[in-house]
Parts: structure tokens; sequence; C-alpha cells
């Protein structure tokens, strides 16, 4: 087991801060994430500029480091070099938590692999804001994150989750959100779904209701912003076969005469149990 002591002086190796940002209201930003970004001694971000107005906002003046999705293998190994220097540096992304959907994670196990600590900050995050309102269940949830762009791989995909019972969490851009709807419709059913957009901004909007719903509000709502969409799991009963499923209903008959039934209750034991009619059993049994 790796362990690690967040709080206690591990060494002389640094610390990585996952430092999470607000999705769009800049008043859910933390305290302690604000006196974390001014005492480390970088911040690596997804896109500086973005970062530099929360900087500027919040009277942050750390330096910033370029780590995003392009040029994360060599920017990611000179963090790392950083942090084993004793430099301690603060992971963000543009908006919410960094490390999901997001190259941070591979930093993140990079610098775990390393034996340097890793200490995540609390903080917004979409998928959980959207679940928590959505009015679905809370008691198991998945998150899948954005699904593939190709339509064959998106429903191979779906197809692996459509039996799973836990409410499902996705992000869509608003270019392929129509597209994305239909597929689930085709591959999940007719399912509950809450659509949020804008989230924690003045123009925040929830679309709850069915899947069909959804594709109708997609010719007249405003597709505009990042798409968090929670999906219902999948609501049937799974059917448990029986020990007389594989047995004739003449052997189902005598089975319970054997225990000592009489014939007549026998024929209504077996009726009840295979939703028939009396009168088929019967007729099967006496042929």
């Amino acid at each position: 087991m790796n362990q690690q002591s967040s709080f206690i002086d591990g060494g002389s190796e640094g610390v990585l801060y996952l430092v999470p940002t607000p999705i769009g209201n800049l008043e859910d930003m933390t305290f302690r994430a604000i006196r974390v970004l001014k005492e480390v001694d970088l911040i690596a971000a997804e896109d500086t500029r973005q970062t530099m107005k929360l900087c500027r906002h919040f009277e942050i003046d750390t330096s910033l480091i370029s780590y995003h999705e392009h040029n994360k293998r060599k920017a990611g190994e000179a963090i790392i070099e950083k942090l084993k220097d004793g430099h301690n540096i603060a992971l963000v992304s543009d908006a919410g938590m960094p490390a999901i959907s997001d190259p941070g994670q591979e930093l993140s196990k990079q610098a775990i692999l390393e034996g340097i600590r890793v200490i995540s900050l609390p903080g917004a995050n979409a998928a959980l804001t959207s679940l928590i309102a959505s009015g679905l269940s809370t008691d198991q949830f998945k998150f899948i994150g954005f699904l593939p762009r190709q339509n064959k791989q998106r429903q191979t995909v779906l197809e692996e989750l459509k039996n799973d019972k836990a409410t499902l969490i996705f992000y869509e851009s608003p270019h392929r959100l129509k597209e994305m709807l239909e597929a689930m419709h085709k591959v999940l059913g007719n399912r509950n779904i809450a659509i949020s957009r804008e989230l924690t901004k003045k123009f925040e909007e929830y679309q709850r209701g069915t899947l069909e719903e959804a594709l109708s509000w997609c010719e007249t709502g405003t597709i505009k912003g990042e798409f968090c969409l929670v999906v219902e799991g999948n609501q049937m009963e799974e059917e448990q076969e029986q020990w007389w499923d594989n047995v004739t209903i003449n052997q189902h008959v005598k089975h319970y005469i054997e225990l000592g039934m009489s014939s007549k209750d026998a024929i209504k034991q077996v009726a009840k149990e295979r939703n028939l009619q009396k009168r088929i059993v019967y007729a099967e049994f006496h042929q």
C-alpha cells in the first residue's frame, strides 16, 4: 500500500494540490482554495489566460505554467521534476474539479507513482451539482463524462450501460446534444432525464422529463453552453429463472402431487406459478 500522510512533513519533495475553481459563479471559490493558490510556488493551468482572470479577481500573484491535453507529456515531466525539487504546485482546470474529464488525472497518477503527496481540495463540480438537483436517485450513480463522437462507438458504450441500475451522468457539448439524446433514446428507451446548462450562472437552466420530451425540447430550446445530462438507471426488474421453467406442465403438477397435494390443488398451484388459467393446466395434465 502507498500510504500518504497529507499534512505531516513528508520529506524534501513538494506537494501537488488539486484545486477546484468555480464552474460559473465566482462566489463558489473557497477560502482554502484562494489561500493555497497564493501560497504555492506555481499554478499549472489548463488555459493560463482563463486562470489569469481568476487570479486577478482574487489578487493571486503566483506564477502560472501551462498544462493541457496537447502538452501534457512534456509539461507533466517538467512539473514532476519541480515537485521533486521541493516546489509546491497547484493544478487547476478552466472550471470545476481538475482531473475530471481532464488531463490532470495523468499528472496526479504520475505524482503518486513518484511518491509525491497529492492533496485534493473539495469544491465546485458540475456532475454532482446536476445530480443532486435532478430529482433522480442519488443512491448509486456512475459518472461517464463525454461519450465517443463516433456513432458506432457511442452506441457500444450505451449498450454496455443499458442494464446498469445506477443513475448515469454525462457531459456533452451543444452541437452534439441532439444526436446524443437520439442515441440514448434508441438504446436506453424512454427514461427520465435531467439536462442542466449554465450551472451557477445567471441563465442556469434545468430541463426535467423523459428522453422523448428532451428531444422535443431540442427543437425549440436554447442549445448553448456546456451540458450535463443525468439519466435514470435501468428500472426494469430482472426476471428470475424458476425451477419449473425447464419442466413440462405435466411434470410440474406431478411434482406437487408427489409432495402430498391433491391433483386439484396441484393444478391450482401450477396455474398460479405459471400465470395460466386452471383449465389450460387441467387439460394438459389429463391428456
